[in-house]
């Protein structure tokens, strides 16, 4: 055990260390080409910010690649996927590009994973009940990896937000791997790798951000994400479709209430809005900081429930219950008190 804590660490700091060092290159370039998020009435920014941080994160996922991965099909057609939505989010960076565009690119990655790499969501267990796919496996992943992609998209919304909850969900999938001893199967290597080089970008991307993620690293982390779900699903190391849903509970939340609120005001669910879960608790007077650090809270009450819940003892799985009943209790109660699906104007006028 203490080898294999040993060389986890080894890949999470080298990936952090190239990464960290490697950043502002790459905001020296952002800012030769222009890569510039340009404050608006929507944003919390009051000042021009150098996007493309997720080719950093990329460059240390390569770098972890090539010195700890091994070469098979599945991780190449990784690594093609990754370099399409990459690619994809380096364009929209230097120039917005229209969302069917990035759709596209977002499919493409996917369909290169699922045709190529034999990565499928078969089957899933919910509830006690094992659903098998069928042929509908197919496009139900690529359904998944796009959806996975756009939510961590969505709630990049202040420093340090999209690449903390990342960071939180590799962990909890490192810790999921070694309480059931499945080492160095390529979901460890993968989150490790992704780990240590979101937390390399985190170094320069929390409040106050000298470089944002953009949209090529808001995208990368959500595929990243999506694959590595997957293949614990194809390996047993996550036991339940619910386990990653609940590690980003935070993040689809989010999303949800965002399609639910912009529906009831007959808006395009691609429309921007102030009314997010960041922009909520800011409303309450939290610092932007502190902002962050309860959305991090929150996310790893989720996703240390969902680690109790997969383990097999008894008395973990009910301690799990009772953090999700809590939580779901708050989620309900902030909900109410908020602005975050209706405003406190349409209830009143009801």
């Amino acid at each position: 055990m203490k080898e294999n804590i040993e060389y986890s660490l080894l890949i999470v700091f080298s990936c952090l260390i190239i990464v960290a060092f490697i950043t502002p290159l790459i905001k020296m370039i952002a800012i030769h080409v222009n890569a510039l998020d340009i404050p608006d009435a929507r944003k919390v920014h009051n000042k021009p910010i150098p996007r493309l941080g997720g080719l950093g994160i990329f460059m240390g996922f390569l770098a972890g690649y090539m010195i700890f991965a091994k070469n098979t099909i599945q991780m190449n057609s990784i690594l093609i996927g990754s370099f399409i939505i990459v690619l994809t989010g380096i364009i929209d960076d230097i120039k917005p590009i229209s969302a069917k565009a990035k759709l596209f690119g977002q499919i493409l990655a996917s369909m290169v994973i699922v045709f190529y790499g034999n990565i499928l969501l078969n089957d899933v267990s919910i509830l006690g009940l094992n659903i098998d796919f069928g042929i509908f496996a197919y496009p139900i992943t690529i359904l998944f990896i796009v959806a996975c992609t756009n939510i961590i998209n969505l709630i990049d919304g202040l420093d340090g937000l999209s690449s903390g909850i990342s960071s939180i969900f590799y962990l909890s999938t490192v810790v999921l791997c070694f309480f059931q001893s499945r080492f160095w199967e390529l979901e460890l290597v993968l989150s490790l790798i992704m780990l240590g080089s979101c937390l390399g970008f985190l170094i320069h991307n929390f409040h106050p951000a000298k470089i944002f993620a953009g949209d090529s690293g808001s995208l990368f982390m959500g595929f990243t994400i999506a694959v590595i779900s997957l293949l614990g699903f194809k390996t047993t190391a996550i036991t339940s479709v619910f386990i990653p849903l609940a590690i980003l509970a935070v993040p689809i939340l989010d999303t949800l209430f965002a399609i639910i609120r912009r529906k009831l005001k007959h808006q395009k669910i691609s429309d921007p809005d102030k009314q997010h879960l960041h922009h909520q608790l800011l409303k309450m007077n939290f610092s932007h900081r502190n902002t962050v650090l309860i959305i991090y809270g929150i996310n790893i009450l989720f996703a240390t429930a969902s680690i109790l819940y997969t383990l097999k003892d008894s008395k973990d799985v009910f301690i799990g219950r009772i953090i999700y009943g809590i939580l779901f209790i708050l989620v309900v109660i902030f909900v109410w008190k908020t602005d975050i699906i209706r405003s406190k104007n349409d209830k009143n006028n009801k």
